[in-house]
């Protein structure tokens, strides 16, 4: 056979077949955990996970291919020696790195990464913490890995060289081969590179870690691994947890703002809403009327702020309550990620049905690990809705994805707990509605998809009063961050971050009701959960939006530096050079000081998941 197939597709074969028996070691040596899985659950985690599998076999595949593509000039023994040896290192690499992690698996509770490396200034550490490990086992276990694999390497797939008198059409092919790779390396055609959230498949996180392969894993820390020590140490320790502390303590009195004892919560996220288009917020008028219009049905929030500029950074400070990383996120890191809490975890365990409606891809930036780990009963995103429904580049247009979300709460079961994230706002902003506001610059294209994402809310907010829930139900309408436009705005101005929060619903007992305490994203879900009479100590970032003593204040990030408000002023701070960038109203010292101790104690508590 192997005269018809070329060597590159055998070597492929070959590196993935290697991955697999890797799996099969994971789950073999974790059987206590494996035994607690279903049968549909293992073939899941090889399937799931072949998409990882896939990328790491082509990146493996990258050298001995180009060694393929040259054979001739380099003469075939040469090259058959050069890619055997190749092989031999790679499946040793892999291997090692396979059974070491099943140990540390066994006490770090995630898959190995870059993690280790901070040990190596540490050896005596690093020697500590595999004291208690079964090292003849793991050794035994490497050794019946490695010698399986390249036995079937070099009597199944090492490269047949002999007889080989290449014309051009073995050129042309070697070539197209190589190219090829690139498909399974970022994992396809689609607009995301491939990254661990696409092979998240369970609310059993076991199963999810079972199906990242670990080479893939540790080379996509080290690409991205990100600062491992504090850059941001501008006090002493104990002088920076105290001003952090400070800033949450106050009397804990809290006013009622709901009328029924366990309302259902719909959760709106929109797409890039900045203030500075919503005319209840002194924005531009006309853009949103719909909005406008819940204002007096509601609680509107006035001084409120995103904690960092992308739709990720706004998703956990959100549902987490969690604050925002500068050059990073924590959702695109999901060892850490696991750790946080989340309204959907905390509302499942009070007995809400819960569910995460998206139009687009939930693979973005590790946002489907991230969901799964929140236990959401059901996630409903790009895939469950009909092509047609497709707009040029993220997914299903808004007004389909409320309709979906409209019928799937007709029989949801009560209380529930639904949120929603909009997508039609982001660019390139192509909503199918007629042009309002007209011209094709990209200013007035935003404006259009705002005026166009706030016509499909009111029409949902106008069907859902009819329906038996509404009286039950809390409605929160926030974005997940704002944006430059339309006055291109600095991107570490307050302006730009400063965004609509809106509640409203039958569930609410007050309305037309404004509150002007300055507060940001982490604020919301600890305040949600007080409200409800659920547990919110685990949300230890946020502070209480209804309690008039709690302390003004919002802090947000960008690119490497942040941003601090109080009700009497504001400064942002860059990072890198160590000054301020801008500073507006009154800014005293402490205000200072305190920002950067936010800076600093948030980033360490990152660093510590």
């Amino acid at each position: 056979m192997k005269k018809y197939v070329p060597n590159q597709v055998f070597l492929f074969i070959y590196w993935l077949l290697l991955l697999f028996i890797g799996k099969a070691f994971f789950l073999s040596f974790h059987y206590s955990k494996t035994s607690q899985l279903e049968a549909s659950d293992i073939l899941k985690i090889f399937g799931y996970g072949l998409r990882l599998d896939f990328s790491a076999a082509a990146y493996f595949s990258v050298i001995p291919f180009l060694h393929l593509l040259f054979t001739p000039p380099i003469p075939a023994r040469i090259t058959r020696k050069l890619v055997n040896y190749y092989a031999i290192i790679i499946t040793s690499l892999v291997t090692l790195l396979v059974s070491a992690d099943l140990q540390l698996y066994s006490i770090w509770g995630f898959r190995l990464d870059a993690t280790p490396l901070q040990y190596l200034s540490t050896p005596s550490e690093m020697l500590a913490s595999t004291a208690s490990a079964p090292l003849l086992l793991l050794f035994i276990l490497f050794l019946a890995q490695i010698s399986l694999a390249l036995f079937l390497y070099f009597r199944f797939f090492k490269p047949d060289l002999s007889n080989h008198h290449p014309r051009a059409g073995y050129y042309l092919l070697s070539f197209c081969l190589l190219i090829i790779l690139v498909l399974p390396i970022r994992g396809g055609w689609q607009q995301i590179p491939i990254n661990q959230s696409d092979v998240y498949f369970s609310d059993k996180i076991y199963a999810n870690h079972a199906a990242v392969n670990v080479p893939w894993n540790v080379g996509y820390s080290l690409y991205r691994q990100d600062k491992e020590t504090n850059p941001y140490q501008y006090l002493p320790e104990n002088e920076a947890q105290d001003l952090v502390q400070e800033l949450y303590t106050y009397p804990p009195v809290s006013g009622n703002i709901l009328k029924t004892q366990k309302p259902n919560v719909l959760f709106i996220i929109l797409e890039s809403y900045t203030a500075k288009l919503v005319g209840s917020l002194g924005g531009e008028k006309g853009i949103t009327p719909e909005l406008d219009k819940l204002v007096s049905e509601g609680i509107l929030f006035d001084k409120f702020y995103a904690s960092g500029d992308r739709s990720e950074k706004g998703l956990v400070a959100l549902l987490s309550g969690y604050p925002v990383q500068t050059t990073t996120s924590i959702v695109k890191i999901p060892r850490k990620a696991e750790r946080l809490p989340h309204l959907s975890k905390t509302l499942k365990k009070a007995g809400y049905a819960t569910s995460y409606y998206y139009g687009g891809e939930l693979a973005f930036a590790n946002i489907k690990s991230y969901l799964l780990t929140a236990g959401y009963n059901r996630l409903v995103s790009k895939p469950d809705f009909p092509a047609k429904d497709y707009n040029s580049k993220w997914g299903v247009h808004d007004h389909v994805l409320l309709e979906r979300v409209f019928s799937d709460l007709k029989t949801e079961k009560q209380p529930f707990f639904s949120t929603v994230f909009t997508l039609s706002s982001h660019e390139p902003y192509d909503v199918p509605m007629e042009t309002k506001f007209p011209g094709e610059d990209e200013v007035n294209k935003f404006r259009n998809s705002f005026y166009y994402t706030d016509q499909a809310i009111g029409n949902f907010i106008r069907s859902a009063k009819k329906e038996p829930w509404w009286q039950n139900t809390l409605v929160v309408l926030v974005a997940d961050h704002g944006h430059t436009f339309p006055d291109y705005e600095g991107l570490d101005t307050p302006g730009k971050f400063r965004i609509p929060l809106i509640l409203t619903g039958g569930a609410l007992a007050q309305t037309g009701k404004t509150i002007s305490t300055v507060a940001s994203q982490t604020d919301l879900a600890y305040s949600l959960l007080k409200q409800l009479n659920l547990p919110n100590q685990d949300f230890k970032w946020g502070k209480d939006l209804f309690n008039d003593q709690a302390k003004p204040f919002a802090f947000y990030v960008f690119n490497d530096g942040f941003g601090y408000l109080t009700d009497k002023g504001n400064f942002s701070f860059d990072n890198v050079s160590q000054k301020e960038i801008m500073r507006s109203g009154e800014v005293s010292e402490k205000d200072l000081q305190t920002g950067k101790a936010y800076m600093q104690v948030s980033f360490e508590d990152f660093l510590q998941k």
